[in-house]
Protein backbone atom coordinates (compact mmCIF):
# COMPACT_ATOMS: atom_id res chain seq x y z
CA UNK A 1 0.00 0.00 0.00
CA UNK A 2 1.48 3.24 -1.47
CA UNK A 3 1.91 6.16 0.96
CA UNK A 4 2.66 9.36 -0.14
CA UNK A 5 4.01 12.32 1.80
CA UNK A 6 2.23 15.38 0.63
CA UNK A 7 -0.23 18.12 0.71
CA UNK A 8 -3.53 16.53 0.54
CA UNK A 9 -5.21 19.70 -0.90
CA UNK A 10 -2.18 20.01 -3.50
CA UNK A 11 -2.63 16.15 -4.02
CA UNK A 12 -6.93 17.06 -4.75
CA UNK A 13 -6.23 19.48 -7.20
CA UNK A 14 -3.61 17.50 -9.59
CA UNK A 15 -6.23 14.71 -9.19
CA UNK A 16 -9.22 16.89 -10.12
CA UNK A 17 -6.45 18.58 -12.98
CA UNK A 18 -6.46 14.76 -13.97
CA UNK A 19 -10.17 14.40 -14.16
CA UNK A 20 -10.28 12.11 -11.13
CA UNK A 21 -13.27 12.91 -9.07
CA UNK A 22 -12.71 14.02 -5.17
CA UNK A 23 -15.05 12.60 -2.87
CA UNK A 24 -15.82 13.06 0.78
CA UNK A 25 -13.42 11.21 3.51
CA UNK A 26 -15.71 8.09 5.22
CA UNK A 27 -14.16 9.25 8.71
CA UNK A 28 -13.26 12.29 10.54
CA UNK A 29 -9.42 11.66 9.87
CA UNK A 30 -9.91 11.08 5.86
CA UNK A 31 -9.79 14.37 4.76
CA UNK A 32 -10.93 13.02 1.25
CA UNK A 33 -11.03 9.96 -1.32
CA UNK A 34 -10.73 9.74 -4.80
CA UNK A 35 -10.63 6.67 -7.08
CA UNK A 36 -9.83 5.13 -10.70
CA UNK A 37 -9.07 2.37 -12.37
CA UNK A 38 -8.49 -0.45 -9.99
CA UNK A 39 -6.89 2.21 -7.40
CA UNK A 40 -8.55 4.28 -4.27
CA UNK A 41 -6.66 6.92 -2.69
CA UNK A 42 -7.69 8.17 0.61
CA UNK A 43 -5.80 11.79 1.61
CA UNK A 44 -5.12 11.71 5.83
CA UNK A 45 -3.00 14.91 6.98
CA UNK A 46 0.38 15.24 5.15
CA UNK A 47 -0.09 12.19 3.30
CA UNK A 48 -2.28 9.92 0.65
CA UNK A 49 -2.22 6.36 1.07
CA UNK A 50 -3.16 4.38 -2.13
CA UNK A 51 -4.66 0.83 -2.23
CA UNK A 52 -6.35 -1.39 -4.80
CA UNK A 53 -5.22 -4.13 -7.05
CA UNK A 54 -3.37 -1.33 -9.28
CA UNK A 55 -2.12 1.54 -7.33
CA UNK A 56 -0.18 2.86 -10.15
CA UNK A 57 -3.74 3.82 -11.45
CA UNK A 58 -3.12 6.67 -8.51
CA UNK A 59 0.04 6.85 -7.64
CA UNK A 60 1.84 7.76 -11.11
CA UNK A 61 -1.14 11.51 -10.98
CA UNK A 62 0.55 12.01 -7.46
CA UNK A 63 4.05 11.39 -6.88
CA UNK A 64 6.18 13.96 -9.07
CA UNK A 65 7.43 12.41 -12.37
CA UNK A 66 10.68 12.68 -14.22
CA UNK A 67 11.56 14.51 -16.82
CA UNK A 68 12.64 11.26 -19.06
CA UNK A 69 11.43 7.40 -18.86
CA UNK A 70 11.72 4.37 -21.85
CA UNK A 71 8.52 3.09 -21.93
CA UNK A 72 7.96 -0.49 -23.12
CA UNK A 73 5.22 -2.11 -24.53
CA UNK A 74 3.95 -5.79 -25.27
CA UNK A 75 0.75 -7.67 -26.56
CA UNK A 76 0.30 -11.47 -26.39
CA UNK A 77 -2.34 -13.35 -28.06
CA UNK A 78 -3.17 -17.24 -28.03
CA UNK A 79 -4.50 -17.74 -31.49
CA UNK A 80 -5.20 -14.86 -33.95
CA UNK A 81 -7.63 -13.83 -32.76
CA UNK A 82 -8.30 -15.03 -29.53
CA UNK A 83 -7.97 -14.63 -25.65
CA UNK A 84 -5.64 -11.54 -25.48
CA UNK A 85 -3.35 -9.12 -22.43
CA UNK A 86 -1.06 -6.37 -22.41
CA UNK A 87 2.08 -6.08 -20.22
CA UNK A 88 4.19 -2.14 -20.30
CA UNK A 89 6.82 -1.14 -18.03
CA UNK A 90 8.22 2.67 -17.52
CA UNK A 91 11.81 3.13 -16.70
CA UNK A 92 13.50 5.96 -14.97
CA UNK A 93 16.87 6.67 -13.84
CA UNK A 94 15.44 5.27 -10.83
CA UNK A 95 14.49 1.62 -11.82
CA UNK A 96 11.65 0.65 -12.68
CA UNK A 97 9.17 4.12 -11.68
CA UNK A 98 5.62 1.53 -12.67
CA UNK A 99 4.74 -1.23 -14.52
CA UNK A 100 1.37 -3.36 -15.52
CA UNK A 101 -0.24 -6.14 -17.20
CA UNK A 102 -4.06 -7.33 -17.57
CA UNK A 103 -6.33 -9.15 -20.10
CA UNK A 104 -7.96 -7.27 -22.25
CA UNK A 105 -10.53 -9.96 -23.77
CA UNK A 106 -10.10 -11.48 -27.10
CA UNK A 107 -8.78 -9.57 -30.16
CA UNK A 108 -5.96 -10.04 -32.27
CA UNK A 109 -1.78 -9.97 -31.64
CA UNK A 110 -2.08 -6.50 -33.44
CA UNK A 111 -4.50 -5.02 -31.51
CA UNK A 112 -3.07 -6.21 -28.48
CA UNK A 113 0.26 -4.35 -29.00
CA UNK A 114 -1.53 -1.33 -29.89
CA UNK A 115 -3.52 -1.61 -27.07
CA UNK A 116 -0.31 -2.09 -25.14
CA UNK A 117 1.82 0.87 -26.11
CA UNK A 118 -1.49 3.02 -25.18
CA UNK A 119 -1.69 1.87 -22.10
CA UNK A 120 2.07 2.66 -21.51
CA UNK A 121 2.07 5.87 -23.23
CA UNK A 122 -1.30 6.68 -20.75
CA UNK A 123 1.03 5.70 -17.86
CA UNK A 124 3.68 7.59 -18.94
CA UNK A 125 1.68 10.62 -19.10
CA UNK A 126 0.34 10.39 -15.91
CA UNK A 127 3.96 9.78 -14.37
CA UNK A 128 4.63 13.48 -16.06
CA UNK A 129 7.25 12.24 -18.33
CA UNK A 130 8.17 15.33 -20.73
CA UNK A 131 10.51 13.24 -22.57
CA UNK A 132 10.04 9.29 -23.78
CA UNK A 133 11.60 6.55 -25.66
CA UNK A 134 9.35 3.91 -26.45
CA UNK A 135 10.53 0.75 -27.39
CA UNK A 136 8.63 -2.71 -28.25
CA UNK A 137 8.96 -5.60 -30.43
CA UNK A 138 6.65 -5.39 -33.25
CA UNK A 139 7.99 -4.20 -36.20
CA UNK A 140 4.61 -3.61 -37.34
CA UNK A 141 3.45 -0.98 -34.55
CA UNK A 142 6.68 0.55 -34.50
CA UNK A 143 6.64 1.22 -38.31
CA UNK A 144 3.01 2.14 -38.64
CA UNK A 145 3.57 4.48 -35.66
CA UNK A 146 6.65 6.17 -37.30
CA UNK A 147 4.45 6.47 -40.75
CA UNK A 148 6.78 3.93 -42.48
CA UNK A 149 3.87 1.66 -42.60
CA UNK A 150 0.25 1.90 -44.13
CA UNK A 151 -2.19 1.10 -41.22
CA UNK A 152 -5.36 -0.32 -43.46
CA UNK A 153 -7.14 -2.24 -40.66
CA UNK A 154 -9.73 0.51 -39.56
CA UNK A 155 -9.59 -1.01 -35.58
CA UNK A 156 -5.78 -0.45 -36.04
CA UNK A 157 -5.95 3.04 -37.74
CA UNK A 158 -8.11 3.99 -34.94
CA UNK A 159 -5.94 3.13 -32.41
CA UNK A 160 -3.08 4.52 -34.72
CA UNK A 161 -4.36 7.75 -34.46
CA UNK A 162 -4.76 7.83 -30.69
CA UNK A 163 -1.84 6.92 -30.58
CA UNK A 164 -0.13 9.60 -32.65
CA UNK A 165 -2.55 12.00 -30.54
CA UNK A 166 -1.16 11.16 -26.90
CA UNK A 167 2.55 11.38 -28.32
CA UNK A 168 1.47 14.84 -29.12
CA UNK A 169 1.44 15.38 -25.06
CA UNK A 170 5.26 14.81 -24.67
CA UNK A 171 8.10 17.49 -25.29
CA UNK A 172 10.06 14.85 -27.20
CA UNK A 173 9.30 11.61 -27.97
CA UNK A 174 11.19 8.28 -30.31
CA UNK A 175 9.79 4.95 -30.69
CA UNK A 176 12.17 2.04 -31.85
CA UNK A 177 11.91 -1.82 -32.24
CA UNK A 178 13.68 -3.43 -30.33
CA UNK A 179 14.22 -7.74 -29.88
CA UNK A 180 11.93 -9.45 -27.58
CA UNK A 181 15.05 -10.14 -24.89
CA UNK A 182 15.41 -6.30 -24.48
CA UNK A 183 11.17 -5.81 -24.12
CA UNK A 184 11.28 -8.86 -21.63
CA UNK A 185 10.07 -7.50 -18.48
CA UNK A 186 7.01 -6.47 -20.46
CA UNK A 187 6.61 -9.63 -22.19
CA UNK A 188 6.41 -11.67 -18.85
CA UNK A 189 3.77 -8.93 -17.76
CA UNK A 190 1.68 -9.60 -20.83
CA UNK A 191 2.28 -13.73 -20.18
CA UNK A 192 1.56 -13.49 -16.89
CA UNK A 193 -1.97 -11.56 -16.76
CA UNK A 194 -2.78 -13.93 -20.16
CA UNK A 195 -2.20 -16.90 -17.66
CA UNK A 196 -4.25 -15.67 -14.97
Amino acid sequence: MPTITCDPAAAADRLQAAGVSIDAGNTAHEQWRAERGDAVAVAYDEKVVVQGADPSDLTLLLDDGPDRAHVYFDGACRGNPGPAAVGWVLVTSDGIAADGGQRIGETTNNDAEYQALLRALEAARDLGASEIDVRGDSELIVKQVRGEYDTNEPTLRERRVRVRELLTEFDRWSIEHVPREVNERADELATEALDD
